[in-house]
């Protein structure tokens, strides 16, 4: 894996939009205050054009267009780092425009978002052979900073290498099961949940829940993202998942769902088991899921959806960790070689590219 240099202030952060933009509120409120934020750590930023276009159907402008500018970003010598507005659904479309084989001739540089940016890191790590950090979008850095934004910068900067879980979470949906309507775009995070990790570990071909008091190791390259667009991806020219397991061992791999039920869950990991997308997987770290949460179909849940397709490797799986769509985030360096461990509700990785 190639090695991106750090950014230091007086850098440049180009922010581009391959998925949705920055054009209506509250995402024009937040980057706006994202920017401000930005400068005021020493940074010089400038904006894509397609981060203020509503022109696209599903996206912020056709995907071509949006394409070329994540492209020229890239390539811009003048940039040092890259950073997504936002997330989205159609990314893919952008991608189908992007040569990965000819960024992995370019100077590596960091590139973060999550979500439907999935399409961006999971590609460049595994064809260009350049990790990404799976962490917050541009217009996610508008609000005060808390440690999940603190530590995304930290890990752009170099001056972090390990993250660790956090003690509180979001619910993702009020009690009336309506998603809440955000009155302030700049609100922190509302944490009222205490995080409980529930960790699975092998014993006699099947997988049984970790006694708190255990601790669980695991190394490999950390791989994944969100299994909405892994899944898509997988079958497709950029899919070089297996011939990467292949090159580099041992994967842990990093799971978290957003639109999926407990079904498409379990279909999900089923298909990239059976895409041999694990058969070097070390461990897995599973996000808690946004549109899953504490959803139960026909007996499935957003647990026996995973425990039960991948009990046969016979690998760790430590489930609702800190990953994803509810809020709050570790940030994690996709493509790093990490180190993990585990015990009762504590989790920390370290991540090293060399």
């Amino acid at each position: 894996m190639k090695k991106p240099a750090f950014i230091k202030p007086g850098d440049t952060i180009g922010l581009v939009a391959p998925s949705f933009g920055a054009a209506t509120e509250p995402y024009s409120t937040r980057l706006a205050s994202a920017i401000r934020k930005f400068e005021e750590r020493g940074y010089h930023v400038v904006t894509a054009d397609s981060v203020y276009k509503s022109d696209g159907l599903g996206i912020s402008t056709d995907p071509a267009s949006a394409a070329a500018d994540l492209v020229s970003f890239y390539l811009d010598d003048r940039i040092d780092a890259v950073i997504a507005v936002g997330g989205g659904e159609l990314m893919n479309e952008t991608i189908s425009h992007v040569d990965f084989s000819a960024l992995r001739d370019a100077r590596p540089k960091w590139y973060m978002g999550y979500s439907d940016n999935t399409n961006m890191i999971l590609p460049m790590a595994v064809i260009a052979e350049v990790p990404g950090i799976y962490g917050p979008n541009a217009a996610g850095f508008g609000k005060p900073w808390e440690a999940t934004e603190e530590d995304a910068f930290m890990l752009l900067e170099g001056r972090k290498d390990t993250v660790s879980g956090f003690d509180l979470y979001e619910l993702p949906f009020s009690p009336e099961g309506e998603e809440e309507e955000e009155e302030d775009p700049l609100a922190p995070y509302a944490l009222t949940e205490p995080k409980i990790l529930t960790s699975f570990l092998p014993h006699k071909g099947d997988l049984v829940k970790a006694d708190p008091s255990e601790t669980i190791s695991a190394s490999g390259m950390l791989l994944g993202g969100c299994l909405d667009i892994l899944t898509n991806l997988g079958g497709t020219e950029f899919d070089r998942v297996p011939e990467y397991c292949s090159k580099y061992g041992s994967v842990i791999w990093v799971l978290e769902a957003c639109d999926l039920t407990p079904m498409s869950i379990r279909r999900a990991v089923w298909t990239l088991l059976h895409r041999d997308w694990f058969k070097t997987a070390s461990a897995f770290l599973i996000g808690r899921p946004l549109t899953a949460f504490r959803q139960e179909m026909m007996g499935v849940d957003s647990y026996n959806a995973v425990t039960d397709i991948l009990k046969d490797l016979q690998v760790p799986i430590i489930m609702d960790c800190d990953i994803g769509h509810v809020s709050p985030m570790m940030p994690l360096i996709i493509g790093s070689r990490a180190d993990l461990t585990v015990k009762g509700n504590d989790i920390r990785i370290r991540m090293t590219l060399d």
